[in-house]
């Protein structure tokens, strides 16, 4: 272990001593159980990860902050592919709390008990075939409780808890230039700046690794990272969530595998006996959508277009604004 790099790390982001002596257990744990093993953090295959998480949930050992030092010293150490499959496992976390909250806003506390009557998040850490089942489950008591048309609604909210913070800038830049298309081309040219540092820094993008192939697929279209506009609708084309290896693919099922971002459905693509409602992706149009109803000071409309779960080889969205935002 490079402790003193690990240290200085922690130390950053505001670890007391206390907390930093945690973690440097539990990184030097994880290699003496890699070591048993024969091997090191450099050499371990994506399956010793795996089943070493299997252990600490079957233990008990799974906490928050157990796995969140593990993913950091990953990430610290460029172990890029244990890194990402930590960046998944923690990405869908308190999204069926927030569907819940939300469907209990729009539909009433009653019809949120009967739609999440034992439902449950897998236990942190749990392998990404562990999800599916539980989502579709949360789909089909969605479809027996509410019309189409609300059970959107509920899906596609914020349930990531991004704050709204995180949009104030591009608030400014829509107020600066009065203008939705020369809004959507910087935005569309900023995004395209930061995945160029990435790539020239060496450093992982969200959740991928960032390559020139996946910056000129983004450059080439300003649907991906911004929108077009045609009328009062705005087109987005999401990122493939692992851009570089989508870009390769030629199997149709693997390219969609590829394409999709989320931690609770996307492993239905490659299982024979789960299949996860396309609707489902109203989650990932609330993600989608939320710049705008930031920018436009409004909650706007989103239709699902094209879904990875649907079959497609991307997924594609439809976002209505009103008048006053035009």
């Amino acid at each position: 272990m490079d402790e003193q790099a690990f240290r200085e790390f922690l130390a950053k982001r505001k670890y007391s001593e206390e907390q930093i002596a945690a973690a440097l257990a539990t990184i030097t744990e994880f290699e003496a159980w890699l070591a048993a093993r024969q091997r090191d953090l450099s050499t371990a295959p994506i399956e010793d990860l795996q089943q070493y998480l299997a252990e600490l949930v079957r233990d008990g050992r799974n906490t928050r902050e157990r796995l969140l030092d593990l993913a950091r010293y990953c990430w610290l150490t460029k172990r890029n592919d244990f890194y990402i499959y930590f960046t998944a496992l923690f990405g869908g976390l308190g999204v069926y709390d927030s569907i819940a909250a939300r469907l209990e806003s729009i539909a009433g506390k009653a019809v949120r008990d009967e739609v999440f009557q034992g439902i449950a998040m897998p236990p942190l850490g749990s392998p990404p075939e562990a999800y599916p089942a539980t989502t579709r489950l949360l789909m089909e008591r969605l479809e027996q409780h509410l019309p189409p048309e609300q059970a959107h609604q509920v899906l596609a909210g914020n349930h990531h808890g991004i704050p709204v913070e995180s949009f104030l800038k591009h608030k400014e830049w829509f107020e600066e230039l009065q203008s939705i298309d020369g809004f959507l081309k910087k935005v569309h040219d900023e995004a395209v700046a930061e995945l160029e540092r990435y790539l020239q820094e060496g450093r992982i993008w969200y959740e991928q690794e960032m390559t020139p192939e996946v910056v000129e697929y983004v450059r080439s279209n300003q649907e991906i990272l911004s929108a077009v506009r045609k009328g009062d609708r705005l087109y987005l084309t999401k990122i493939p969530y692992a851009g570089k290896e989508y870009l390769l693919e030629q199997d149709p099922v693997m390219k969609r595998y590829y394409a999709c971002h989320c931690p609770l459905a996307r492993q239905a693509i490659l299982m024979n006996d789960v299949d996860v409602p396309p609707d489902w992706c109203y989650c990932s149009g609330g993600f989608q959508k939320l710049m705008f109803d930031v920018v436009f000071e409004e909650e706007t409309e989103v239709e699902l277009l094209e879904s990875a779960l649907a079959g497609d080889m991307r997924c594609r969205f439809a976002i209505k604004i009103s008048p006053q935002a035009r």
